[in-house]
């Protein structure tokens, strides 16, 4: 029986089970990769938001990837290749070559948040800023930093391994310093 932890060259272990990765996808490809993806029995995750767009002559509201470029897919590593053959699929994102594994907090906090009927939209990417997490209410446990716009707090959530930011409007009693 092998043992589910892989020594790798720098002397820590790796988990060889399912854990999520970010693949970068061709521009607009985004909602095509993930229905392949999950035509080959792989989870994958597409965060999506509404938004309207208007033209001269009409309003529309269209469903957007809450991360342009980027699908999330559940997997053990040793099936890399089956995702690869998609066709819009970019590459992995990675660090020293090797598909870099996100933390399953993160996409878990996105999966059950974008659950409810929030608001939520991008933001562009922060990094520096009052860290704050939330205590209470729907966003409860998650952890951003607070900017405010149009006299609203908004909590921004970052991913940091790809460089991606979400605003969700939150209520300021339910927040704390991190």
């Amino acid at each position: 029986m092998m043992d589910p932890k892989v020594k790798v060259e720098d002397g820590s272990a790796q988990d060889s089970q399912s854990r999520w990765y970010a693949l970068y996808t061709c521009a607009r490809h985004e909602k095509s990769v993930a229905s392949q993806i999950e035509r080959r029995r792989v989870a994958c995750f597409l965060p999506m938001y509404r938004s309207v767009r208007r033209w001269k002559d009409r309003r529309k509201e269209l469903e957007l990837a809450l991360f342009p470029g980027y699908v999330f897919v559940n997997m053990s590593i040793s099936s890399k290749l089956k995702v690869l053959e998609v066709p819009g699929v970019v590459r992995f994102v990675s660090f020293n070559g090797q598909p870099a594994a996100l933390p399953t907090e993160e996409i878990e906090a996105l999966r059950t948040r974008l659950g409810d009927k929030s608001r939520i939209e991008p933001h562009p990417y922060l990094r520096v800023g009052r860290k704050v997490r939330v205590h209470s209410g729907p966003f409860e446990g998650l952890e951003g930093i607070v900017v405010r716009r149009k006299d609203r707090c908004r909590l921004i959530f970052s991913i940091d391994l790809i460089q991606r930011s979400l605003a969700i409007e939150v209520d300021e009693a339910d927040l704390e310093a991190a």
